[in-house]
């Protein structure tokens, strides 16, 4: 699971979205987490201690003084941890933290702390625009603390605009990148996913089972391992990963041009997608109407987009994907050694727990150089984590290879 063995630190101030941070804490639990709330006594205002204990199975931290407290609790917290989040962060505890104060429990935690810090505001839209929280807020982050602005929409008070807590699932993305190797710091990974429709008429297409499912994995993963990404991805009902710059396209010819367009920017290119091989010769602009009894349609073959850009790659490393019914490993082999790539991911999707439409895969990872590694069945996020793994292992062998030339 995705926070297997890490301890993460929930501090919670008094907001009304306290009530969210109950959420948060419950998604984290359910991802292998160990939490520890600290609540401020605003926090237990809007939210009762018990709640979150009953979350966590650990006390929940209140006071510095007193019967319930720990010695030492204030400086401990804050540095036997993995990450810490806070949440939600009021105008108050932010202002408190930007001076350097420590008149609480929390607060005082967060001045002997040394771990990563992902904070989350929530407040009225006029108190987020008020100057001097927004010149708090660039102190804290100049001090190196990750800010995720908060979410526009309807607020507690009837105002609309920005100040909603992100909702859990994102600020579980967002603490995710800050527990996850940043072995992909600085780079910029191009990923495509999905399929592609390829019209007949203004209502029917060609198209294939691909749900995109791995390639949003792996452009997930790869943000969370501190890249920089853009998904190219086809239709698809999936939501845009957290951090991740999508760009929507429908045909193979839309996804060519979007691939070509950021390919020599890019530093890896994941080729993901099921792009569909032929498209119909001629796409009707009229729906097709029912009548005749046998319909003929003549087809066209797409252009292969890794042949395309692939051949021109200029230290890109460039990964390909070969969903197969036989020969897996040779199939595979070929595909690499004709379009020129570093690495390709075959898997078996006459399997119905593989491939397309679920939520795990079975694939063999195949390097240019090296024996294949097969993985068993995995959720998609566990593939895609093992596939950065040989990208990362590519990447840290061609900078040995520059440092030992140099």
């Amino acid at each position: 699971m995705l926070f297997t063995g890490k301890r993460i630190l929930v501090g919670v101030s008094g907001g009304i979205a306290a009530y969210k941070a109950a959420e948060l804490v419950r998604r984290l639990v359910g991802l292998g987490a160990r939490v520890k709330v600290v609540m401020t006594r605003s926090a237990r205002e809007f939210v009762g201690p018990l709640t979150f204990q009953a979350l966590t199975g650990e006390k929940v931290a209140t006071a510095m003084f007193g019967p319930e407290s720990e010695p030492l609790e204030h400086i401990s917290l804050g540095q036997e941890v993995d990450a810490i989040v806070l949440a939600p962060a009021t105008a108050n505890l932010i202002g408190k933290l930007a001076a350097g104060l420590g008149d609480d429990l929390l607060t005082t935690i967060m001045l002997a702390a040394t771990k990563p810090v992902l904070l989350c505001p929530a407040m009225n839209v006029e108190m987020w625009a008020n100057p001097v929280v927004q010149q708090n807020l660039a102190r804290l982050q100049g001090r190196g603390i990750t800010l995720m602005e908060p979410a526009s929409g309807p607020l507690a008070c009837g105002a609309v605009g920005l100040g909603r807590l992100p909702e859990p699932d994102l600020i579980v993305e967002a603490l995710a990148r800050l527990v996850s190797p940043q072995d992909l710091a600085g780079r910029k990974v191009l990923v495509t996913a999905g399929p592609t429709h390829e019209d007949f008429d203004p209502v029917r297409f060609l198209t294939n089972r691909s749900s995109g499912k791995q390639g949003y994995a792996l452009a997930r993963v790869a943000w969370r391992r501190g890249a920089e990404v853009t998904l190219v991805s086809g239709p698809s009902s999936l939501a845009a990963p957290y951090g991740v710059n999508r760009i929507m396209v429908r045909s193979a010819r839309d996804m060519l041009a979007a691939v070509r367009e950021r390919f020599a920017e890019a530093d890896v290119l994941l080729m993901a997608a099921a792009v569909s091989d032929y498209r119909p010769t001629q796409a009707e602009i009229l729906k097709i109407k029912r009548g005749r009894e046998n319909m003929q349609f003549h087809l066209t073959q797409n252009a292969d987009i890794l042949k395309q850009v692939a051949p021109k790659k200029t230290g890109q490393i460039v990964v390909g994907f070969a969903a197969e019914t036989h020969d897996l490993e040779s199939e595979a082999r070929r595909k690499m050694r004709e379009k020129h790539l570093d690495l390709i991911v075959a898997n078996d999707v006459n399997r119905p727990d593989s491939g397309f439409q679920v939520d795990t895969n079975e694939v063999t990872i195949i390097p240019r150089e090296g024996d294949p590694i097969p993985l068993p069945l995995l959720s998609k996020e566990e593939v895609a984590d093992k596939i950065m793994d040989a990208v990362a292992g590519l990447w840290q062998a061609r900078e040995r290879g520059s440092a030992a030339g140099a």
